[in-house]
């Protein structure tokens, strides 16, 4: 047995040589850490309710987090990678990791000096943002003090997302990704053991837990790959880190605009009745709409992203890795949205429905999750768009795209606030409206400067997979409705669970057969990886030949 646990924990050790190997680690801890992260929120429901308080908890992390996406995650993101895996293959090691030192010493710097300035102001700026909102003076003044513990633990995040970076850079995802799992179970701890003591400054007290735990479980791997922090204060801006404040100031922007657009959808919620109940409900639901998108989207884009990066020279494979990530991805993610669009009443009520997440919660939050659910599938593959533009080093395309994203959200979502009066639903509408506009931009600009895909291919493959996307829906709606007014009394929580297992397994089965029936590529690739399910070494790490199998002509 223990020479089974040393074989199993040494295969997640090693690097990952292939997309589906890598995205499948990184699945693995997406799935523990959203678990975890759902944890966290059905604490925090069960303690403090779907309350103003809650609310006011998550509407202080917006600008600190605005502040991080600003100054670090646009260059870890968009340029880092591909600028280190640079050094790596020059065998320059030594040279990028003095680089990702320099890297790291003028983020702190930078992002230390800013929030220092947004920690001494905080009530003021809020008041400035949130000017005639329905935020009243005392939830103003809880805001600024909750929003000063967020900046801490954003300082520890900083460091812990460079190793992140560097392990990647790698072709290593366990370590970063259970890593960031325990981030999660740091915040939960903090809010277990504190809560009765602090209230809700349990959270933000448990997110700097998280960040340590985030760093000191990294640290060992980074180190045997040879890294020390061994920053050169003279060159902190050296040649690798000019290169990429060259590369990464469009993904700046873009992530400037998009988080202008995070802090006036805020601003537009704040108008409504009850807006920090109003937040919480909206940003539940939107955590709902992301788990997918993490879990898949941003697991086979983050996996292909070093491989787009290697083959940027032929764009043959560029464009039949791209393509191949790309069906992949929508082939695991459409038939989770029809789950999420047809079966949200009960997902909310099973993951918050907490004693005090009352009824109109549930209903409230259901709804604006059916709406984030006709997005889920172009922010998945946008985030695959992104990643291959970035693997070009073309990081303005992005940033154009995700203005022209931002702009129409905005203007949607005040349309309907407040032109219409609309409720905290549409805000969601507009939020998929605003993708799907986004998407169909950047696949026109990337099919033009790949020299075009077989458009008739794409269209054919698509048009299969939503055809057997909307079958899944019809055969998830009858049985609900069936087993809801007939068999099940869904007051309670096994029947709930039972309604919602019989129903997503009729759906999925019949999507799976459908995708068979209609020859999709994609279904032979995970039907070929499952009869191997009896070793997953295999599936792993000895699956090239599916791999070769579902390469495809771009």
């Amino acid at each position: 047995m223990n020479d089974f646990l040393k074989k199993s924990f040494s295969v997640l050790l090693r690097q990952q040589t292939n997309i589906l190997s890598a995205a499948y680690i990184i699945m693995a801890t997406v799935i523990f850490s959203q678990l975890l992260g759902l944890v966290r929120n059905r604490l925090l429901v069960s303690i403090f309710g779907a309350s103003n308080t809650l609310g006011i908890y998550n509407y202080s992390l917006i600008l600190p987090d605005t502040i991080f996406q600003l100054v670090v995650a646009s260059a870890l993101a968009s340029a880092f990678i591909p600028v280190f895996v640079d050094y790596i293959k020059s065998n320059k090691e030594k040279e990028g990791y003095k680089m990702a030192s320099n890297l790291l010493i003028l983020g702190l710097g930078i992002f230390g000096i800013l929030s220092a300035i947004l920690a001494l102001f905080a009530p003021f700026i809020l008041s400035l943002f949130n000017l005639g909102s329905n935020f009243t003076a005392d939830q103003i003044t809880l805001m600024a003090s909750l929003m000063r513990l967020v900046i801490i633990g954003q300082l520890l995040f900083i460091i812990a997302s460079l190793l992140t970076a560097i392990l990647q850079s790698y072709n290593h995802f366990f370590i970063p990704g259970f890593a960031a799992a325990l981030y999660n179970l740091g915040t939960i701890s903090g809010i277990f053991l504190l809560h009765s003591s602090f209230g809700i400054y349990s959270a933000p007290l448990g997110g700097i837990l998280g960040g340590l735990l985030y760093i000191v479980f990294q640290l060992p791997l980074a180190f045997k790959f040879g890294f020390r922090l061994r920053p050169v204060f003279s060159q902190l801006l050296d040649a690798g880190v000019k290169k990429i404040i060259h590369l990464m100031w469009p993904r700046a922007l873009q992530n400037g605009v998009q988080q202008f657009g995070t802090v006036a959808l805020g601003i537009i919620i704040a108008f409504l009745t009850d807006p920090g109940r109003m937040f919480l409900l909206f940003d539940y639901a939107k955590v709902l709409m992301f788990a997918p998108v993490s879990l898949v989207g941003f697991s086979i884009a983050q996996a292909a992203f070093p491989i787009l990066s290697r083959e940027n020279s032929n764009m043959e494979e560029f464009k039949s890795t791209f393509l191949n990530s790309a069906y992949q991805m929508l082939y695991l993610i459409l038939p989770i949205s029809a789950l999420l669009l047809v079966l949200r009443i009960p997902i909310v009520r099973l993951i918050y429905g907490a004693d005090l997440f009352d009824w109109d919660a549930t209903v409230l939050t259901g709804r604006t999750l059916a709406f984030f659910s006709f997005s889920i599938f172009a922010q998945a593959l946008i985030g695959l768009f992104y990643r291959a533009f970035y693997a070009l080093h073309n990081t303005k395309i992005p940033l154009l795209t995700s203005i022209i994203g931002t702009l129409s959200l905005i203007f949607l979502a005040y349309f309907f606030v407040n032109g219409k009066q609309m409720g905290i639903e549409s805000i969601a509408f507009a939020f998929t409206l605003a993708n799907i506009l986004q998407l169909l931009v950047l696949f026109v600009i990337l099919d033009k400067k790949t020299g075009k895909f077989n458009r008739k291919n794409v269209i054919l493959s698509l048009s299969k997979l939503f055809f057997a996307t909307i079958i899944m829906a019809f055969a998830l709606y009858v049985p609900i409705k069936l087993l809801d007014q007939l068999v099940f009394d869904t007051t309670r929580t096994v029947n709930l669970l039972m309604l919602t297992g019989i129903s997503s397994a009729a759906g999925i089965s019949l999507y799976f057969f459908c995708t068979w029936l209609l020859s999709i590529r994609e279904a032979n690739t995970y039907l070929m990886l499952l009869k191997k399910v009896g070793n997953w070494r295999e599936i792993l790490y000895k699956n090239e030949e599916v791999i070769e199998a579902t390469r495809i002509n771009p």
